[in-house]
């Protein structure tokens, strides 16, 4: 077959086949559009003012944001905006003293009591507060009803901390919101400048509370809403940057800390880690030792030469061979005599004896004893005379 024939056919069946399935694939599918929504990656993830920030940026408003308020390092202007979301009793009296004089420059300051927690006989509320005039922090959340047209049942700072007002802070107060000393947000003039208090800023962030029921509900039924979707949000927050909108920077101080790297190990990387995890346990595991009772050591060869000597000795002694080792000691001895006395120990008999017994200075009977040789069962005799021999030798 020609190679012009094969293709010719093999694109004839792909037509046939590719035809009929392109047709059913069509038939039996539908296109459909799917909008997932992610979670939030980066600085969205641990920043509640990120979306705030985007939109002020969006409507042509310079933006800066702070993890804490660190005034040497933020050169604040007259005409700008702080919006301190961070606890304010974490700041000190001398930090408080500068703010509160950026403020009466004309700075815009808008900052929130602190929200309910655990500890609910905590009066504390930190100096700046204090400083400004509030006198009192109400530990019970409430909704307050907030009017919007296309939404009757609107509320808000269902989950803030209500709060009252001093008689000076009453006078200095240019709006407020709520019941007399139950209020959620109030408006008091410092010097030039203005500070807003606020029961809360959950419709700031970038998530806050969803729509809730036409009946009332308290702050712990209160559902969760999309934060600055939310229309309503939109206009309450557009109102109280109002002050100083398009005069200046608006600064966020969101007061939380990033996800360090081994809380983003811990809670994004599991797929990976909890594999390796398992495989390294499964290594350990096939290379561990057997379980059980613990077996006891072997034993070791001893090998030293001393007792190897001492036991070869024994034996002979015990089976009577006590004359190979008076030999050995006494030819050991004589070995030393020819290299330090080589006349003496070319004597032979008493001529011997006494030759050594001058060499080494002592009696010729005791020389002649240590040099003969004891009987084959005298095993004291036999101690006696090697005990003579190496004496005499190391005497050499």
């Amino acid at each position: 077959m020609s190679p012009r024939i094969f293709w010719s056919l093999l694109l004839g069946l792909l037509v046939l086949l590719g035809v009929p399935l392109t047709i059913l694939f069509l038939r039996t599918h539908e296109k459909v559009t799917e909008t997932v929504v992610l979670p939030p990656r980066g600085e969205a993830s641990y920043n509640p003012l990120y979306v705030l920030g985007q939109a002020l940026r969006a409507d042509g408003i310079e933006v800066q944001s702070r993890q804490r308020l660190q005034l040497a390092k933020m050169a604040l202007a007259d005409t700008d905006t702080v919006v301190l979301l961070q606890d304010t009793r974490d700041l000190p009296p001398p930090t408080v003293q500068a703010l509160l004089d950026w403020v009466g420059r004309g700075g815009h300051l808008l900052l929130r009591t602190q929200p309910p927690g655990k500890d609910t006989a905590s009066t504390t509320q930190g100096p700046l507060l204090d400083r400004i005039g509030v006198e009192s922090l109400f530990h019970k959340a409430r909704c307050q009803r907030f009017h919007v047209e296309d939404d009757p049942s609107h509320e808000e700072f269902c989950r803030g901390r209500r709060f009252s007002l001093g008689f000076q802070a009453r006078a200095d107060a240019e709006r407020h919101w709520g019941r007399e000393g139950d209020l959620v947000f109030a408006r008091l003039r410092h010097g030039k400048g203005r500070i807003d208090v606020l029961a809360d800023m959950d419709f700031m962030r970038g998530a806050g509370a969803a729509p809730l029921p036409r009946k009332r509900t308290t702050a712990k039924d209160a559902p969760q809403r999309d934060g600055l979707h939310d229309l309503a949000h939109r206009d309450l927050t557009r109102y109280l940057l109002d002050p100083n909108y398009g005069r200046g920077t608006v600064w966020l101080v969101y007061g939380s800390r990033p996800p360090t790297l081994l809380a983003r190990i811990v809670l994004q990387g599991w797929p990976v880690w909890i594999p390796l995890l398992l495989a390294l346990l499964g290594w350990l595991w096939a290379r561990a030792q057997r379980l059980g009772s613990v077996l006891p050591s072997p034993v070791v060869e001893r090998r030293s030469l001393l007792e190897h000597v001492r036991a070869s000795g024994e034996l002979l002694l015990r089976f009577g061979h006590a004359a190979p080792l008076y030999n050995a000691v006494q030819a050991l001895f004589l070995h030393r005599l020819r290299l330090r006395a080589p006349v003496a120990a070319a004597l032979d008999g008493a001529a011997r004896d006494q030759a050594i017994a001058e060499v080494l200075q002592w009696p010729v009977s005791r020389v002649a004893t240590a040099l003969t040789a004891p009987s084959p069962h005298d095993s004291s005799a036999l101690r006696e005379r090697i005990r003579l021999l190496l004496q005499m030798r190391s005497l050499l």
